[in-house]
């Protein structure tokens, strides 16, 4: 029930920790039972939250919070103001934003001080305060004191009240757009609920006369200005325009409908120029067409050339080329059919060359013709142009006195447009300032508070209890991970890798119920005979269990030398290995048990007589081990006692000496069990020294005291010892405590189901109550 199977040919040893299985992302079982361990200090750590925040809520003063709301809204000035296009949505939140800040301003809070008198209302200035609130106050009264000479309170001026008012305010209010709409939300808390609503009233009527005066005062400073600027504009206007019209009389700038005659004249002429221009250029092309065609010879030129329908003779050349065509057609054909010197072929080549030559010279007429008109437009284009020259150099003067004139005429032009416009600004101003309409209003009215606002009891109360099992959560987590002992039999074979050999319990030193003292120290009578005493309590099964493991790894041996060893004093060994021989003894097997702990004997010291003769004696002195022995009448357990007269520095030459080798060799051969009881294996090497002599050890560990670091480190460093080594037994539990640690299907949850069977002596009476 408490250890696993074991080889019969099996020596044990220290094998590395497994590791955990890294395909497992989160062990299910391990975290539930890990919080079922620690679910009472999660549940003391929520209680004390909870009654925290019972403690908060009586002493924190109750905050109110009153709400209005704001709408901005353009329609309301829609017949007092020319309709604008509508704004973007960057301008719309930019405007929402300004107006957020005007209510949160320290002027509008003035305002409301001196609308409220805030500024003398002692409830306002000096609210009741929550413990945390007051302490902070004080110690910053107290710094403030020692950095200032200056006085508070009642020696402050008036001024100083109203912007300490002032800030107050601002410090409680909280004002914000809602949502994406053109609504304002002003809120604000305060410690009374009658004063909240108040203060949330004032501040939407301030800042509906704050929009009221700041339209009406913007409107009569514009209206001021526009009217000294429009004397100005009308005094420059008229000056301008005069100015203007004397210039154009001293320089005989005559205009005829808006322009002057010397610009049309000239620009009749260039309207001519352009059309000479055009008719050169056609001149021109229609003379270097033929030209091109004449140069190309009398009969390239006949069937190249194509008569122009403007000519006057140009039907009678149309019909000489359409005769010449036919003629050459007809002698081709001839001369195919009946050779080249056929006389008909003959005269139609003679009667074409004829009209090739009458064609040609008709063409060189009609070229001749194209000549002279290229010429005669040529002429008129460069009479005309000289014509523009010469009009143009008698306008240069003329046009630079227009540009001035033009220049004079665009000032008045310009100073006559602003005045129109400042003109048309000033009556709108005027109309504006009779007409005072706010673009806000109040759409939700602020009314007194009937429930507090904070400190909200369900939330503050959850908020305890959360932070409370957060806390417990993280202490637990802590203690968890500081876990550093063995608690289980797993624990033993995953740090150590040997057998778990099975749980003693805690018992007290007369073996009732209760803590036991340290047993190495001061081993009462009846726990050292607990064993004999109480045969069927859990203690006695666990020492069974051990005896069983001992007799199957080591049934080839007729005598079997068992040490038990601790890493640590005071872990019960020598109780254990009191109990383990006085049961083999108690059994009709004979036992011989030798207390080899000769620097502190504890088992020595605790018999009922003074030995004459010790363990010393026969190692040092060579006295017959025999007559040194004790012998219990109950149990027939022979005892070696371990000197209590002197202190001894070289134990370990002693235990591991050619005496105590004969010792044990002749013992082998009068007892069947020979039980030593070594030191500790970490302060002195008594038990390494004692390790060639021994077939096995059995190593007794205290639950939740003996580190699993230290216990592995010092079998890995003592191979003889590990390899040697049986099992561990589990001393001192807490069999109460014990099903906590045990996982999900472990026999620890099920210790008390076996409570029947462990019902002999105090011990089992322990081992079901846990």
């Amino acid at each position: 029930m408490h250890q696993r199977n074991f080889a019969l040919d099996r020596r044990l040893a220290v094998t590395p920790e497994q590791p955990e299985d890294k395909d497992q992302f989160i062990d299910l079982d391990r975290l539930l039972n890990i919080a079922w361990r620690r679910a009472r200090i999660v549940a003391v750590a929520a209680a004390i939250g909870l009654a925290l925040g019972i403690a908060y809520l009586l002493m924190t003063p109750s905050t109110y919070t009153a709400a209005t709301r704001i709408l901005l809204d353009e329609n309301l000035t829609r017949y007092a103001q020319e309709e604008r296009n509508g704004a973007g949505p960057m301008q719309i939140d930019t405007m929402m934003s300004s107006e957020v800040e005007i209510l949160r301003s320290s002027r509008l809070a003035h305002s409301v001080v001196a609308e409220l008198d805030l500024h003398r209302n002692e409830l306002f200035l000096d609210p009741p305060m929550s413990p945390v609130v007051w302490l902070r106050s004080q110690i910053r009264s107290t710094i403030s004191s020692l950095t200032s000479s200056g006085e508070k309170g009642a020696g402050l001026s008036e001024a100083a009240q109203i912007g300490r008012a002032a800030a107050i305010l601002q410090a409680n209010l909280v004002a914000e757009r809602v949502g994406r709409s053109f609504a304002i939300e002003v809120r604000y808390s305060a410690k009374d609920a009658a004063l909240a609503g108040a203060i949330a009233r004032a501040y939407a009527n301030q800042y509906l006369a704050d929009q009221l005066n700041a339209n009406f005062d913007a409107t009569q400073q514009a209206t001021v200005w526009l009217q000294s600027r429009l004397e100005n504009l009308r005094t420059e206007w008229l000056a301008a325009s005069l100015r203007a019209e004397r210039f154009r009389a001293e320089n005989n700038l005559t205009a005829v409908s808006g322009e002057l005659v010397s610009d049309q004249q000239l620009s009749e002429v260039n309207e001519q120029l352009i059309l000479a221009q055009a008719e050169t250029a056609n001149a021109r092309a229609r003379y270097q067409r033929f030209q091109a065609i004449i140069e190309e010879g009398p009969e390239q030129a006949v069937l190249s050339a194509v008569i122009p329908t403007d000519i006057a003779n140009s039907a009678s050349l149309n019909e000489l080329k359409s005769r010449y065509l036919n003629m050459v057609e007809r002698e081709s054909e001839i001369s195919e059919r009946f050779g080249e010197d056929h006389p008909q072929a003959v005269t139609l080549r003679r009667q074409s060359a004829d009209l090739s030559r009458q064609i040609y010279q008709e063409l060189q007429q009609v070229t001749a013709s194209y000549r002279n008109e290229y010429e005669v437009a040529q002429a008129r284009e460069q009479s005309l142009r000289d014509n523009v020259g010469a009009r143009t150099g008698e306008n240069s003067v003329a046009g630079e006195a227009l540009v001035e004139l033009r220049e004079l005429e665009q000032q008045s032009s310009a100073l006559g447009t602003l005045y129109q416009t400042f003109l048309a600004r000033y009556e709108e101003a005027s109309q504006q300032q009779t007409f005072p309409i706010a673009k806000a209003r109040v759409i939700s009215e602020a009314s007194n508070p009937t429930r507090p606002s904070a400190p909200s009891k369900t939330l503050t109360l959850g908020l305890a209890l959360v932070l409370g099992m957060f806390s417990g959560t993280g202490i637990g987590a802590v203690q968890e991970f500081r876990e550093r002992f063995f608690r289980t039999g797993d624990d033993v074979r995953r740090a150590l890798g040997i057998d778990f050999l099975g749980y003693l319990p805690l018992v007290a030193k007369d073996g009732s119920e209760g803590d036991a003292a340290a047993a190495d120290e001061d081993p009462g009578p009846a726990l050292l005979k607990l064993a004999v005493n109480a045969p069927s309590s859990l203690f006695a099964e666990t020492l069974r269990n051990a005896r069983l493991v001992a007799d199957v790894v080591l049934q080839e041996k007729p005598s079997r030398v068992i040490a038990f060893a601790s890493v640590l004093p005071r872990e019960g060994k020598t109780t254990v290995a009191t109990n383990f021989a006085a049961m083999l003894a108690a059994s009709g097997q004979s036992t011989l048990l030798i207390d080899a702990d000769m620097r502190n004997p504890g088992l020595t010291r605790r018999l009922a007589i003074e030995p004459q003769s010790s363990l010393v004696d026969v190692l040092l002195n060579g006295h017959d081990w025999r007559e040194a022995l004790l012998v219990s009448r109950q149990s027939g357990l022979a005892i070696l006692p371990a000197t209590t007269r002197q202190r001894l520095s070289h134990t370990a030459d002693l235990i591991s000496g050619k005496a105590m080798r004969a010792l044990i060799e002749d013992a082998r051969g009068s007892y069947r069990y020979i039980i030593v009881d070594l030191p500790p294996l970490g302060p002195v090497v008594d038990a390494r020294a004692f390790a060639p002599l021994a077939d096995a050890f059995l190593m007794v560990t205290a639950w939740g005291t003996t580190p699993r670091a230290l216990l592995r480190a010092t079998l890995e460093n003592e191979p003889q010892v590990s390899g040697k080594t049986l099992g561990a037994i589990l001393n001192k539990t807490d069999m109460a405590k014990l099903s906590r640690y045990g996982s999900f299907g472990g026999a620890e949850r099920y210790m008390g189901d076996y409570a029947d069977y462990y019902l002999d002596g105090a011990a089992g009476r322990h081992a079901a109550s846990g």
